[in-house]
């Protein structure tokens, strides 16, 4: 076969294999529910503002125009299939070309990358579902990408990169916090390749004036609201005493989550290698806050992705060394594939089939977090009861005792209001407002976070319960809800799981 045949049929055979994951990430979104935090951010969509309590708005903002015209949530769902997408054949650009600028074989270098993000589990997850972090993977290594073409010599003469970078800033500080670190790693490499003249390129504070400017939403918001964002992520990445098995736990986790083939990404050798910074500095602060118990395996996505260019470049050159002589090393690689393909459909399949056989599913109250895979059924239908159970007794809004609980149900529910009886300000503050006192409501109970009904001087003053639901899948049940009208609330939460 002549060369140009076979580089043709070779991206023939990569992009098939792409297209079908693409492919099982939408059917997968086409039968799943919702996900806690993929209603909380289409609520904001439903919510036009300018920014958000937890987060930027870029998250609601992207799907405001789907929101808007009532799109099925397949349809929903194809917005972070297409961003997880976009993020491989990035990475696979990235890695073919810091491949060939280590002397090896840019293809090879391209294609391993591609394995590795396709071989990470928790991604799937993050491409079904949209998340701020699904946005800022994306725009984590369009920002990577756009950091190495500006690490060129002759880049402070040029204009329009510099401007299409402040852009891709402005972009990640509308989607996450967190970007703010991948801020600095850019600011890092751009210092490393051309030193502080860099800091007398005129269109270089052009940039940053663009993207200051585009992150403006956020800063009026919070300047409207008391500066209520900073405070809360200010006191949610505080955490707790720091302890040095919540360190091993996360990093046991982020084993787990992302595969052991990305490490192969600190072996890499290329001269691109000051753009490890976008792995090693945020990978490294929210590891030290995982100490403290606040850090999630999510947050670390997008410095993953990052690192997936370079774990690209390693692996082809061990896998090449294996063909030479090192047959150790091809077979530890294999075998490190095989483990996590199994780990990435044995989690697809857990959410497929609501954690059968591994985990309980059962309709009675269980320990919270015993089944995570139950979360995502049964709760459009619970939506839609709570909504005409509460029309039929004349009350005027729902309540639930954890904001975790308000999400799926203000989604399926609305436009009728959703209260958070807990003691604490948080968006559904924002949208509601708490219940007032003497006030009454539908209270909406989930067997897979069972609360106490609520009564006396901390709850209401009687309650009863009007019906129950049974979620199931596949003909067996998962969990349940059961519907209270609840009348003349105190005012004074305190809510008690009854597992406790």
């Amino acid at each position: 076969m002549h060369k140009p045949a076979r580089i043709f049929s070779r991206r023939l055979g990569l992009g098939g294999v792409v297209g079908a994951l693409a492919l099982v990430h939408l059917l997968w979104g086409a039968v799943l529910g919702l996900s806690v935090d993929e209603a909380h951010y289409l609520l904001y969509a439903a919510h036009p503002a300018l920014s958000y309590f937890d987060h930027p708005p870029l998250v609601g903002w992207v799907q405001w125009p789907l929101v808007a015209v009532d799109a099925p949530p397949v349809l929903l769902r194809v917005l972070p299939g297409a961003l997880w997408l976009g993020t491989v054949l990035l990475v696979y650009q990235l890695a073919r070309g810091l491949g060939g600028a280590g002397g090896g074989t840019p293809h090879r270098a391209g294609v391993w990358a591609l394995a590795v993000m396709a071989l990470a589990p928790l991604l799937h997850v993050l491409a079904i579902g949209l998340l701020p972090d699904t946005l800022l993977i994306f725009l984590a290594v369009l920002l990577m990408r756009q950091t190495q073409q500006l690490m060129h010599a002759d880049a402070p003469c040029k204009t329009w990169p510099w401007l299409v970078w402040g852009g891709v800033l402005g972009l990640a500080g509308l989607s996450k916090y967190t970007a703010v670190f991948f801020a600095l790693a850019s600011a890092l490499c751009l210092l490393q390749a051309h030193g502080l003249r860099v800091l007398r390129v005129p269109v270089l504070w052009l940039a940053v004036a663009l993207a200051l400017l585009m992150v403006s939403p956020v800063l009026v918001w919070n300047a409207q609201n008391g500066w209520a964002s900073f405070v809360y992520q200010a006191q949610h990445g505080a955490g707790g005493v720091w302890r040095l098995q919540d360190l091993l736990r996360f990093a046991l986790l982020q084993l787990l989550a992302y595969g052991p083939l990305l490490c192969w990404g600190a072996l890499a050798r290329t001269r691109w290698g000051a753009l490890r910074w976008f792995f090693v500095l945020p990978f490294a602060v929210l590891a030290w806050l995982s100490g403290g118990g606040s850090s999630l395996p999510h947050w670390t996505a997008p410095a993953w992705a990052s690192l997936a260019p370079f774990a690209g470049v390693a692996l082809a050159d061990a896998w090449g060394q294996g063909r030479e002589g090192r047959p150790l090393r091809r077979g530890l690689i294999g075998t490190l594939v095989a483990l996590q393909a199994l780990a990435c459909a044995g989690l697809l399949w857990l959410m497929l089939s609501a954690g059968a056989p591994v985990l309980p599913r059962t309709a009675d109250d269980a320990p919270v977090g015993a089944n995570p895979f139950v979360d995502v059924y049964g709760w459009q239908e619970a939506g839609e009861q709570a909504r005409v159970l509460a029309a039929q007794q004349g009350l005027g809004s729902l309540s639930v005792q954890h904001w975790t609980l308000a999400s799926r149900l203000a989604w399926y529910a609305r436009p009728v209001p959703v209260h958070d009886l807990e003691d604490r300000f948080d968006q559904f503050t924002l949208w509601a407002g708490p219940l007032p006192a003497g006030a009454d409501t539908l209270l909406v109970d989930w067997s897979a976070m069972a609360y106490a009904v609520p009564l006396g001087a901390n709850g209401f003053q009687d309650c009863a319960l009007l019906a129950t639901h049974v979620a199931t899948h596949w003909g067996m049940p998962v969990s349940s809800f059961r519907f209270y009208a609840c009348h003349g609330w105190s005012g004074k939460p305190q809510p008690r799981l009854r597992m406790e």
